[in-house]
């Protein structure tokens, strides 16, 4: 990423949490709104109450008595004109009164909670849409420089409207996708696909030190993106670091599938994993690796482990898991009102209809969640101002989409549903009942602050999992961001602790502080488990699998 790129000011991967396998149906937002219109029929005192203080409220803004004001961090009325302009203090504060008026209706109709969210999420989706912000008029510094440009921001605002309504899956542009090329300026840490079967690609990175840990990492990314998320800029490169430092570095690539591979499901995945892990230990010459999983291919790869050890096989000395949620609970989610035995059953026909689980229609969705960031702060940059989208390098890799193939995604859906892997036996891969008690391997497991996605408390429920030693580890900021957490950060902050209660507010409370990145910490752990040191390789693969083609391969341009 060039360095004087504009990066957003708050985490772009941060929406209200919702599952990305399930999504959210139009059918349930208009229920929702059925349900405030019938509300505002049965109690129309409700209504007109909420209309009078509205109205008083309006008074006490023009009489300059209002102490209403939008919050510093709601980057919508940064522009001075909504502090000193009257016309456009009063559109704020009267639209933060408007706002306030929709939630304080919806507290006092009385339903139940479940309702309740459902309709808060509706009026808040509503109000954020007529934010005075979003329109031309209503925007000081849109208006401002469509004068000093003599109108040219509004004509590039409509060639850029345009291009996204053609181009852009009728989305506003998150990031300037020109600016980016993987395997040019992303994913470019020398190495080479070393094992190729329909699903994986496994890709082996060149050693950059003389002697190296014996033990190979292997590094499982999620299916939902693609896999360069490790091997990112050269500055935010994890594979780059990890090998700097002296390791061993296997990571998979998995394919893109198309419907013709809509038959793959999880016992095709961890059996994809089975052959990739082989690969890895006859390159290497060693019995097991540190395994290293993230998201939802954390789930993939402890279920492959779980299976393995089910058969007898110990091809992992630790694990690693990044941001990943194992056991399922309903507080995990603001959205779990839109998580329903309903909306999980059309999901699942939806993507058996179409044979994949779209990545751009998961991706809508995450937009929706949080419209303010992820949409209509767009919507004012690219149309309004006239700008070109952000250069960073993380809002490309997320935009860079993936699917789903109709069976992973059911049996994503069943695991989410059933909540079954708090019971051991009751997850079955490839007709071997899984019970994580029997796996006998550290586990390093890590979470973020102000992660939505997979909450830190959520991710701290896999402790009691396993069967081998288990350590927690808390970063700072969201679930990307957590993640990739580069040594040179001057904000970078972790919190750890050996011990770990059961309660994960007990852990923290008893967390010691360190005001670095984590991958530090983490690589020694890894050091520790490297099961000795020999001399790097000099060349990549084996005579039984020979490099294939240069990293990053070719399943990654799919």
């Amino acid at each position: 990423m060039a360095e004087n790129a504009r990066e957003p000011a708050r985490e772009f991967d941060d929406p209200v949490t919702l599952n990305p396998v399930i999504g959210l149906r139009l059918q349930d937002l208009l229920s929702a709104g059925e349900i405030l219109l019938r509300q505002a029929v049965l109690q129309p005192n409700l209504v007109a109450e909420q209309v009078a203080r509205f109205n008083q409220e309006l008074v006490r803004i023009v009489t300059g008595e209002s102490d209403l004001d939008a919050s510093p961090r709601d980057r919508r009325f940064s522009d001075p004109a909504f502090s000193e302009n009257p016309v456009y203090g009063f559109a704020k504060k009267s639209w933060l009164a408007w706002q306030r008026s929709l939630n304080d209706w919806v507290d006092g109709c009385g339903l139940d909670e479940l309702d309740q969210e459902r309709a808060r999420f509706v009026v808040n989706l509503v109000a954020d849409a007529l934010a005075p912000t979003n329109s031309l008029l209503g925007n000081p510094s849109a208006l401002r420089k469509a004068r000093e440009t003599g109108g040219a921001s509004l004509l590039k605002g409509l060639r850029n409207f345009v291009d996204d309504m053609v181009n852009n899956h009728q989305m506003p542009a998150q990031v300037d996708k020109s600016a980016f090329k993987v395997g040019e300026n992303l994913a470019t840490t020398p190495g080479a696909v070393v094992f190729r079967n329909e699903l994986i690609e496994l890709v082996q990175y060149q050693p950059t030190t003389t002697m190296v840990c014996a033990r190979p990492v292997f590094i499982v990314p999620p299916q939902i993106n693609k896999y360069y998320l490790y091997d990112l800029s050269p500055n935010k490169s994890m594979v780059r670091y990890l090998v700097d430092q002296g390791l061993q570095v296997f990571v998979v690539s998995w394919r893109n599938p198309r419907a013709e591979l809509r038959h793959m499901g999880m016992d095709q995945y961890v059996q994809a994993l089975d052959e990739a892990l082989r690969a890895t230990l006859e390159i290497t010459g060693q019995e097991d690796v540190n395994a290293v999983g993230a998201c939802a291919g954390g789930i993939t790869l402890t279920l492959a482990l779980g299976h393995f050890a089910a058969r007898g096989w110990r091809p992992a000395s630790s694990l690693t898991l990044m941001v990943n949620v194992l056991t399922f609970a309903d507080q995990d989610s603001l959205m779990t009102a839109f998580t329903t035995p309903q909306t999980i059953d059309a999901a699942r026909k939806r993507s058996a209809r179409e044979g994949v689980l779209d990545g751009y229609d998961t991706a809508k969705v995450f937009n929706w969640m949080r419209p303010n960031d992820l949409i209509w702060n767009y919507v004012v940059s690219n149309y309004l101002h006239g700008e070109d989208p952000p250069t960073f390098d993380i809002l490309y890799w997320n935009n860079d989409c993936t699917r789903l193939p109709a069976q992973l995604h059911s049996d994503f859906l069943d695991l989410f549903q059933d909540h079954s892997l708090e019971r051991p036996g009751d997850v079955v891969v490839n007709g071997t009942p899984i019970d994580l008690r029997a796996t006998d391997f550290d586990v390093f497991i890590t979470g973020g602050t102000t992660d939505h996605i997979t909450p830190w408390q959520a991710c701290y429920r896999s402790v009691p999992l396993f069967g081998g030693k288990v350590e927690f580890l808390l970063s700072s900021a969201g679930h990307i961001q957590s993640v990739l957490n580069p040594p040179g950060n001057p904000k970078a902050v972790f919190w750890s602790n050996p011990g770990t209660p059961d309660d994960p507010e007990a852990w923290r409370a008893t967390a010691t502080q360190h005001n670095q990145s984590w991958w530090e910490y983490w690589t020694q752990w890894l050091r520790e488990r490297g099961n000795g040191e020999q001399p790097a390789a000099a060349s990549l693969g084996s005579g039984s699998h020979p490099a294939i083609t240069p990293a990053p391969g070719t399943y990654v341009f799919e």
